[in-house]
């Protein structure tokens, strides 16, 4: 066959339109799906931080000594606002066996309670009604807590303080399903997601 005619052949035209074509394809659909997942991801720890927000509100503080709180001394009376006080309650232990709260003491029962769902739970168990419920990845070492007074009660209140609540999740990772391994994408690490709730009961044994 002469150069001329080989020029003039589009016999082949289809099929290396395909081989160019597929992979694109499929590098869109599966990277779609990816994006999507992130987004679900997203969505579900976002979730898990309110639910979170709401357990803290109605379990013993993880700054267990915000429980026996009065407000009270130092000149201050019955009825007065209640001192500034904030605590920022955190642990890089996964199941939450240590950690420490500013200016207060930590509670690992506590933290687990919100996190696991059980006081003496140290991961994740399918019948949990924690974080991870909602994100199963979620560990101790990715939640913080803060309790704050930002004029709610009073001094010398029965039911103890009525703190702020901020409840924060961090260093979550996102591993991509398809796209690490066709273009080598890397792992990234979620937004950190926080939501505040105003304290209720502050006691796991409340009515």
């Amino acid at each position: 066959m002469s150069l001329q005619a080989l020029a003039r052949d589009r016999s082949g035209g289809v099929l290396v339109e395909a081989t160019v074509l597929i992979p694109i394809i499929f590098i869109f659909v599966l990277g779609s799906v990816d994006f999507l997942f992130a987004f679900f991801q997203w969505n579900a720890t976002n979730k898990a931080v309110q639910l979170g927000a709401r357990i803290a509100a109605l379990s013993d503080p993880v700054s267990s000594d915000l429980s026996a709180m009065s407000g009270l001394g130092d000149g201050v009376l019955p009825g007065q606002p209640m001192p500034a006080f904030r605590r920022m309650c955190s642990t890089s232990d996964a199941t939450g066996a240590n950690g420490t709260c500013t200016g207060g003491r930590y509670s690992a029962a506590a933290m687990r309670r919100i996190v696991f769902g059980e006081p003496d739970a140290t991961a994740c168990a399918s019948n949990s009604t924690g974080m991870c419920k909602l994100y199963p990845s979620i560990t101790a070492a990715n939640v913080t807590v803060v309790y704050a007074q930002t004029g709610l009660g009073y001094a010398g209140r029965p039911g103890g303080p009525v703190p702020t609540i901020t409840v924060s999740l961090r260093d979550l990772p996102f591993r991509f399903l398809f796209l690490s391994g066709l273009l080598g994408f890397s792992n990234v690490t979620l937004p950190a997601m926080t939501t505040t709730i105003t304290g209720e009961d502050l006691s796991s044994s409340a009515p």
